[in-house]
């Protein structure tokens, strides 16, 4: 042997191989071959010094800082036990929009604002004619049609009533 020193010993258990180009692991500083380089390939005891992932509380969504040494778990319990700012009491309602029919308790995420009459309603109910504006609009269009009507015949006799009349009728509405 011309170089003794040459190359080092892979220090996973089960290879051993000599290695001419050894690498060091960037956790353990031990010297691995390049199949055994890799944290998860030895299944390296110091890996949680190179893990740089945040975890997130579960409860608040709050990223909760981890120290070099520290189980993730243990520290995320210990935030939820002292620091967690989660309050099942104080989360906001979504679907807050009630609906303003008479009878319908039902609530939208969204307000659905009626065009004629600027009241708020469901889905089901969001057409005027679903929320019974159709039947105050109906009985107000009946009432100009028959004032309408009176004026054109120059008020002869009360309530127009078509089956009454023989001459046609010529109407200008608009």
């Amino acid at each position: 042997m011309e170089f003794p020193d040459l190359g080092k010993h892979c220090s996973e258990k089960s290879c051993k191989q000599l290695d001419y180009l050894p690498l060091n692991c960037a956790a353990c500083n031990k010297v691995f071959c390049k199949a055994h380089v890799q944290l998860e390939q030895h299944k390296c005891s110091a890996s949680y010094k190179k893990d740089v992932r945040v975890p997130v509380c579960p409860l608040c969504h709050v990223p909760v800082p981890v120290g070099r040494g520290e189980t993730a778990d243990v520290v995320v319990g210990q935030h939820m036990d002292k620091d967690c700012k989660y309050n099942p009491a104080g989360e906001k309602k979504i679907f807050v929009h009630r609906c303003s029919k008479e009878g319908c308790k039902k609530k939208e995420m969204f307000e659905l604002l009626c065009d004629q009459c600027n009241d708020n309603f469901c889905i089901k109910h969001r057409h005027p004619l679903d929320h019974n504006w159709g039947v105050w609009l109906a009985s107000s269009l009946q009432e100009r049609w028959q004032r309408t009507l009176n004026a054109k015949l120059g008020g002869r006799g009360g309530i127009f009533d078509p089956r009454n009349t023989r001459e046609p009728l010529k109407l200008n509405v608009g």
